[in-house]
Parts: structure tokens; sequence; C-alpha cells
């Protein structure tokens, strides 16, 4: 029996059962990472929300507010630039200290929505997410194309997410979260195929058991920007609107409030551009 060529992977098709049983402990290391993110980013978030005197401390301080955005960029940046030079160990603990660090940050939407309806759009999203990283992950078709497009397409969304903090376009907030549902949903699908990629890659050999866990600790910081980004545009409006009203519990004055709305946004965003990097 003859071997097919797989293009996309570069492998053959037919694999022996421990090359086959590395490629599924990668892919399944990757998920349960970036699961761990989730669930720690929740956590942080609902304590937070749920303490008067942290949420104080968080939003009612501009500086503080503002330095924990400037060091989630700075990390995301930090680990990106220095992969080749770290440690499987610091890699892992960047990775959970974003989780925490967005986890404290996000803590705003428990501030705006009641957990019905969190756990509505939390469950939409990861039925839509799921779909797309199973596409994704089993499509023979080449998605490198679609990964230069949606990397544009996030640089975009941080451009006019910019403007618009300054604009406040509520038709305009509502463009962009319709933009941004089509390019996380395609950098999903990008994403779980070059994680795929990467664990054809490993499997063959030659690598440490460091690269790989390195590896797998920065697909799963992809693939939870992604689903983060994916949570949070469908909800952009309403959050925008929400923290215009008067009854908003927000310690900031309001003005500052939706900038830090949106900022937070950017933030994610600009995260995910630097990991399509």
């Amino acid at each position: 029996m003859n071997n097919q060529y797989d293009s996309i992977y570069g492998q053959t098709s037919i694999q022996a059962p421990s090359r086959q049983l590395a490629i599924s402990r990668f892919v399944s290391r990757t998920y349960s990472w970036m699961f761990l993110g989730l669930l720690l980013t929740g956590i942080v978030s609902l304590f937070i929300a749920s303490s008067e005197s942290a949420v104080a401390f968080v939003f009612g301080n501009r500086i503080v507010f503002y330095g924990l955005m400037i060091a989630e960029v700075g990390l995301v940046l930090g680990l990106s630039a220095a992969y080749q030079r770290l440690s499987a160990t610091t890699a892992t603990l960047g990775f959970l200290l974003y989780s925490v660090l967005n986890g404290i940050t996000f803590s705003m939407i428990f501030m705006i929505y009641t957990m019905a309806s969190i756990g509505q759009v939390f469950l939409i999203s990861s039925a839509m997410f799921g779909g797309l990283a199973l596409f994704g992950t089993i499509t023979k078709k080449d998605l490198t194309g679609v990964g230069t497009f949606v990397g544009m397409g996030i640089w975009g969304l941080i451009l006019v997410g910019i403007a618009n903090i300054f604009i406040r376009s509520e038709s305009l907030s509502l463009g962009m979260s319709v933009a941004g549902v089509l390019i996380f949903s395609g950098l999903t699908a990008y994403d779980s195929q070059r994680i795929r990629s990467l664990a054809y890659q490993y499997a063959s050999g030659g690598t440490s058991q460091g690269d790989e866990q390195k590896g797998a600790i920065f697909g799963a910081l992809s693939l939870y920007l992604n689903f983060i980004n994916s949570h949070r545009q469908p909800k952009l409006k309403e959050e925008l609107n929400a923290c215009q009203s008067p009854q908003s519990r927000w310690s900031l004055p309001r003005s500052d409030s939706c900038q830090t709305q949106s900022s937070n946004l950017q933030i994610t965003m600009i995260g995910s551009k630097t990991e399509i990097n």
C-alpha cells in the first residue's frame, strides 16, 4: 500500500500508532492548557467582581488599571520576542500570569451582565469555537492565506477601535462586533490547523520535551486569545452602552469607563496579532 502525502502537514497520512499517539498528546495538551487559562481567568474575574474593595482598587485608580493593561501587552510581547530563549517553565508561568491579569481587567463583565447572560454567551461562543477548531484541525485545505487575511483584519479592528474610543459611535461599534466575529472565527480555524501542523513536526522527533511544552503553551495562548475575543465581540456594543448608563457600577467617571472598555478590548486584539506573527 502506498503512503499518501499530506501537502499541508508535510507528513504521510499513514502514521505509526506511536506517532499518532504523540500527535494526539500534543493537541490534547495544548487545549488543556487553554481551558486551564480560561478557568483561571473566570475564577479571578468572579473574585474581583464580588469584592467591592477589589473593584475600587482596580477600577477606581487609573494608574492601577492602565498599568495592568500595559502589563498585559508587555507580557505577550515579551513572551513572543523571547520565545527561543524561554524555558518551558517560564513560558508556562507567563501564560498563567497573563490569564490572571486578564481575569482582573475582564472582571468588568460581571458588573454589567447577569450570570445567565454571561453563561448564554459563553455556551454560544464555546460551540462556535469548538466547531471552528474542529474544522481547522481536520480540513485538508491550506489556511495560510486565511491567517494572512485575518492578521490584516485585526490591525484594522485595532485602529478603528482606538478611533472609536474618542468617536463613540454605536454603529461603528456594531460594525466592529460583526467584523470581529468573522475575523476571529477565521483566526481560530487557522490557529487550530497550525497547532495540528506543530503536532506533526514534534511527533517526527528531534525536539526536546521543553520545546514541545513551549509549543503547547504558545498554541494555548493563541487559542485563549481567540476565544476571549470571539466571546467579547458580540457584546461590545452592549458593553459600551452599559458603561455610559447612569446606573453603571463603575468607580471611574463614565467617560473613563467607556475608554476603559474599548482599551481593554484593544489589548486582547494586540495580543492576538502578536501571536499571529
